[in-house]
Parts: structure tokens; sequence; C-alpha cells
């Protein structure tokens, strides 16, 4: 039996999130819509020497940032860590709305990255960004409206 199954007041999802309708988000997000809008991108075949050079790592966030108009709070913060299969980069750099999160695989060049914020972005943009950006031959991602 699921140690959930009979666990009195446990912290549940009431409602499922959303996918994001197609179309622009800013008219979605706001007091009493959406909270946010969350794009998570899995990038795969990427160009080895993209994601495994913090320098291109940070110049990615900068160029998505100014891109889809956020604003980032505080430096970008790039760790390598990891041995065999989850050996990579990982990244975080806070947005004044929220944040941006991605970790870079180096055993499989693959790449996922999470976008997260309470204003409105055009996920299909950084979708395709990402993807040119890090030379993904393929890319998956889900698009979530956070209530």
């Amino acid at each position: 039996m699921s140690p959930l199954a009979n666990a009195e007041g446990a912290i549940l999802p009431t409602t499922a999130p959303t996918s994001a309708p197609a179309g622009s988000t800013d008219e979605l997000i706001g007091e009493g819509k959406a909270w946010g809008l969350s794009t998570s991108v899995d990038l795969q075949d990427c160009a080895p020497e993209t994601i495994r050079d913090r320098n291109h790592i940070e110049a990615y966030v900068i160029a998505l940032c100014n891109l889809i108009g956020m604003k980032r709070y505080g430096d970008c913060q790039i760790v390598y860590f990891g041995d065999g299969r989850v050996a990579g980069y990982s990244m975080i750099q806070l947005i004044e709305t929220s944040l941006i999160s991605g970790h870079f695989a180096n055993d499989t060049n693959r790449a996922y990255l999470d976008i997260f914020s309470c204003k409105g972005y055009d996920a299909v943009v950084v979708v395709e960004f990402s993807r040119k950006f890090f030379g993904a031959r393929s890319s998956t991602s889900s698009v979530t409206m956070r209530f």
C-alpha cells in the first residue's frame, strides 16, 4: 500500500495544473488569473561543447532573459558537480518574476531547462531559442499555467 494512501493531511495538489493555451499569455496571468507560466524544455543531442562551457551557459541565460523581457536578479549561479551519468553543470538564475534553472548532462549531451515566471512570455520562443543556442537535434517541452 502506498504511504500516502492513509496519510491524513498530506500535501497533495487539489487541482492539477492546466496546459497553457496557444497565443499570448499576458492576458492570462495576473490578479484573479493564473499565478504564472512554467515551461520545461528537454534538449536532446546538444552540441557537447555548448553544454560543457560555463561561459556559454551564462551567455544563454543573459540572452534568454533579454529575449523574453525578464530582469535578472543577481548573478547567475553555475556549478559543476556529479559523477557518471549525472555529471555536468547546473544553473540557477533568479529573475524578478521568479527563476530560470537547468541541468546539463554530459553523459547524454542533454539539457533540462525550466523557466517559471509570474510575467507572461512566449514559450514557443523559449523552446526554439534554447534548441538553437545549444545546437540540439531535437527537443520536447511542456508548458503549464500555474494557479
